[in-house]
This record gives C-alpha cells, structure tokens and sequence, in this order.
C-alpha cells in the first residue's frame, strides 16, 4: 500500500482521537489571546485611576485562570496528537518490514542494507514528526493567527490592523517559492544518508578483512568523503530553510514597526486608548510567532514530503516470486524430487547458468551434487525452493510443478543451510530454535549432539545461552556451520538441502554429522552439495556439474569405475589427504 494511502487511512481510522486534539488545540487559542485583551483593560483602569486592589486581584485570578486552562488543553491536544503519530510510525515500520519480507530475493541483489535501513529509520521519523509534531504546530499557528485577527478588529479601528498586515500577506509568495527547493535539498540529504548508511553497514560487517589487511584508513577516508558530502547536501539544505525562515520574522518585523508609526499615531491624538494601543502590540507579536511556526511547518512538511515519495518506491516494489492465485494442496509431503530443465538464466546474465539438467531422486534418498566452483550446483537447489523463479514445468514436487504449490508450503517442507551459516545475534538456543519455536531445551539439545556443536556449546561459559554477536562473529566457521545444521536438523522437514555446509569443520567431525544425517533422517529426502566427495560417497544418487551440465551421474561406485571427472577428483583428493 502506498504511504499517503496508508496515512488517509489511518487518519480516517482515528478521526475522532484529531478531532478531539485539534478541538483542544483550538480552544487553547482562544483562551490564550484572552490575554492581550484582559492586560489592555488592566491598562485602561490605570491610566483612568480606577484601579482597587479588589480589581487588581480579579485580573490577576483572570489571568492566571488563562494560562492554567491554556496549558490544560493545548497539552491534551498534543498527547493525542504525539500519541497518533507515534503509533502511525509503528504501523509505517511494521508494514515497511513485512514488505520487505515478502519480496524476492533477487531484489536484495541490488539494494544496499544500510540504504533500506535508512529509510526505516529516518525518513519514517521525518513522516512521524509531520504528522505529530507538525500537525500540533499548524493546528495551533493557524488557529492563534484567526483568533489574534479576531481579537485586533474588536480592540483598535479596522485600518491599523489592515495596514499593518500588509507585509504578512507576503508570505505564501515565499512558500511557494522557497517550498520545492527546501523539498528537493531534503531529498538530496536523505540520499546521502542512504550511501553513509551503505558504507557503514558494508564496512561493520568486513571488519575482520579490513583490520587483517591494514585498511583502516582507507575505510575513514572513504567514510569522511561520504560525510563531507553529506554536510554539503545538509548546509544547501539548512541554507534554504533559514532564508525561507528568515523571512517571515522579517515581514513580521516590518509589520511591527507599521503598527507602532500608525497605532501611536492614533494612540496620541485619541483615537484608540492607550489599553487598546498595548493590547494591539501584544496581539501583534503573537501573530508573528504562528508565521514563523507555520514557515518552520511547511519545511518540515516538505521533508516529509520527500520521504513519503522514498518509501512510496520502496512500498511499491512487487516480489517477482509469488504464490498462486490457486494453490494445489499436498496433504502429506514426501520430499520425491524431480527436475527436467532444459535451460535457466539469469535475468542479468548473458548466458544460461544450468542447461540440460534431468534426475529424479524418490522420496527417503540421497542426492550429492558436485563440481567446481562457477558450476551452478547453489543455482540449482536455489530453482527447488523458488528463491530464484524456473521455468513452468521443470521442478517438481511430489510430482506437483512448483509454481504450483503456495510458497509457505513449499518452503516449509524445505530445510535449507547456506554454507556461510548465517546466525542471528542473539543465543546459540534462540539460533537453533529458529528452526522450531516451540521445541523443548531437551530437543534443541538432541539437535545440537547431532550436528556435533553440543560440546562446543557446553564449553562456553552461558551455554546455550551465550550470545553469538552479529552474524555469529564469536564463533569459528566450523561452529556457525554446525549450529545452522542444528537449526535445520530440529526443523525435521521432508527435505534437507546443505550448500557445502560441511565445509569449514574436519573430517572426523564430518564423518560423524554424516552419521547422525543417516540415523535421524533415514527415510527423509536429503540434498548434499560439497566439494568434499567423502561427504557425498554414500549417496543414493550423485551428479557432476561442468559450466552447468550433467556432465556424469550414478553412484560413488559406479562413478569411480567410469574413471570420469568425478574418479580423478576422488583420486587428487585421496592424495592430498595422504600427503596430509
């Protein structure tokens, strides 16, 4: 949904909460300019001599009964309004983020983290504070600027305060010329913002690297530049809106002084009483504060205004993988696997990535998957969960394509761990749970023994309850990799797909995981990628990639006596673990 669509909504859905706030706001008005009037008729029995101390405690009861309600009510309409927007930034944020959750994965392929996270932080806040901030304050200049005009038409003859407003009418002149700069230097300075955020997320995460190769101050070079660029952006920004915002005192100013030639004129030869003369000054500053206030509003609302159009791009991005209009229901899933492609590339590749692959792996088995690097083998199990879209008819499930099964099923009957092991940062158990919410300490142990991490774990001093820091940078890669196949192993689904995920730990720790796979998911579907033949070698079916062919299939055995690629990687292997 569109950002200013959601913002009517939501306004329409709270109608009743502004109205009372702005009815609070507005009566708070009305109250304050009760002031000027009540201090010009104090002046006014003065000048007469007709003060009593009796008069003198009325007024002073009046006046301090003004700014007692005064405080009251505007402070009811700004807790609604503070209230509201602060509940509509929530609603913004957690629409943002399940946005972003449901697109595609090849989105993120080009967009920045810290260019997202920017615009969950900053330009919600700047819609936020127009909404709240902004609203209280042009609710309160617009109804302090009618309610002090009423009250200098009552006090003094129409003419003063006709000639008196005639710089103020120069105002909406300067918004409307002053408003789009002030909207497109925002939107410069939150593009900045974006690319300071990039760097500094891209850097955080490559910190290891930097600091191994001594690059700290290239990193801080590159930094400053983006924040000198940033000040540059923020200084044509801040240029414009205090020209904008000077300008209105100004004209304020120029009033004033037109007020105090003709209203003392007129004051001198008794044509006003000095009380009035006094009220209308004081009504005359109070009319400059709402033209400031509205000046400071408008460029507020024109940043918000860039924000708004920032995530309305964001918001209006469509996932290009989704499930459906009609999904096909799989009562029980198997996990039987079936691919027949002819050909899958990328959308920004040149050449196709996979061509010609064909296999069928019957539910309850094993399926290895080897080859060099650059072969295709993570594109290829990417295609079976749909991270990356196939083409119709070529991956199927169950003997069901697919693209014709709901995403939430069909990545539900999948367990998929990465070969990064990626970990969120919090505790070794809220990282193996993720695969389960609800398991028990006792089931989250039984998967982490498996995965062979359990010592690992019960040597940290918290235990399952030790924080693994961002991306699990407290633990070794072995140890990443063996908590993210913990993760999936608790997950229990029909099919298990590891990315070379046995990469970073030995081969007797290897050997043992393999074991516990065979033990705990004897009649489930599993898919191995990895470099390492030894964990393949006991695969029902194993198939060799070259620049994404088939180029040899069938078992270890069989594959060894075809004395194809796959017997020389073997026999290369085997002499590079005698040499060790």
């Amino acid at each position: 949904m569109n950002p200013r669509t959601l913002l009517k909504q939501f306004m329409l859905e709270h109608k009743w909460a502004y109205i009372v706030s702005l009815l609070s706001i507005v009566l708070s008005e009305f109250v304050t300019v009760q002031f000027p009037n009540l201090l010009g008729q104090f002046t006014d029995l003065l000048q007469a001599h007709k003060m009593t101390p009796a008069l003198i405690l009325h007024y002073a009861i009046l006046l301090g009964a003004v700014g007692v309600l005064y405080v009251l009510l505007y402070g009811v309409g700004q807790l609604w309004n503070g209230t509201l927007g602060r509940r509509f930034e929530y609603i913004l944020r957690r629409r943002l983020f399940h946005h972003w959750e449901l697109l595609s994965t090849s989105y993120y392929r080009y967009r920045s983290i810290g260019d997202l996270l920017n615009h969950a932080m900053t330009d919600v806040r700047q819609v936020r504070e127009a909404l709240s901030g902004g609203l209280n304050i042009l609710t309160n200049a617009i109804f302090l600027l009618i309610a002090t005009l009423y009250m200098t038409l009552r006090t003094v003859p129409m003419e003063l305060t006709l000639y008196s407003i005639i710089p103020l009418l120069f105002v909406p002149v300067f918004v409307v010329w002053f408003g789009p700069k002030v909207r497109l230097a925002s939107k410069h300075v939150q593009e900045g913002l974006s690319d300071m955020a990039e760097l500094t997320e891209e850097s955080l995460s490559a910190v290891r690297l930097i600091k191994a190769t001594g690059n700290e101050e290239v990193e801080a070079g590159r930094f400053r530049l983006r924040v000198e660029e940033i000040v540059r952006r923020q200084m044509t920004m801040f240029t414009r809106s205090a020209l904008f915002q000077s300008m209105i005192p100004l004209m304020g100013s120029i009033a004033f002084a037109i007020a105090l030639l003709y209203g003392g004129y007129l004051a001198l030869t008794g044509r006003i009483l000095l009380g009035s003369f006094v009220a209308f000054t004081l009504y005359l500053t109070m009319l400059i504060q709402p033209l400031q206030q509205i000046g400071f509003v408008i460029n507020n609302f024109q940043r918000a205004s860039a924000s708004l159009a920032r995530l309305a791009v964001l918001l209006g991005e469509m996932p290009d993988i989704e499930s459906p209009e009609h999904p096909v229901e799989l009562p029980v899933v198997r996990g039987r696997v079936a691919v027949h492609l002819p050909t899958f590339q990328y959308a920004d590749a040149e050449e196709p990535t996979l061509t010609g692959v064909d296999f069928e792996l019957p539910a309850g088995q094993t399926l290895g998957i080897v080859g060099r690097t650059g072969s295709g083998k993570t594109t290829l199990v990417n295609l079976l969960p749909r991270m990356f879209d196939p083409p119709t008819g070529t991956f199927f499930l169950d003997g069901v394509d697919v693209r014709d099964l709901s995403l939430q099923t069909l990545r539900e009957a999948i367990s998929y761990v990465p070969q990064d092991g990626f970990l969120f940062s919090s505790t070794v158990a809220d990282n193996i749970r993720f695969g389960d919410e609800f398991a028990s300490s006792d089931e989250v142990a039984s998967a982490a023994r498996d995965a062979c991490i359990y010592d690992d774990v019960m040597s940290f001093p918290s235990g399952f309850d030790t924080v693994v820091g961002e991306r699990g940078v407290t633990l070794s890669g072995g140890q990443k990799q063996r908590t993210s196949i913990a993760r999936a192993l608790l997950k229990n689904a029909p099919i298990l797909i590891l990315d070379d995920s046995l990469s970073a730990v030995d081969m007797n720790t290897e050997k043992r995981i393999l074991a516990a796979l065979e033990r705990r998911r004897a009649d489930k579907t599993n898919i191995i990628i990895s470099n390492r033949l030894s964990a393949v070698r006991h695969a029902h079916l194993i198939i060799v990639l070259e620049e994404g062919r088939v180029v040899e299939r069938g078992t270890h055995d069989e594959l060894l006596r075809h004395d194809g690629v796959y017997a020389k990687m073997y026999h290369l292997q085997e002499a590079e673990e005698a040499v060790g």
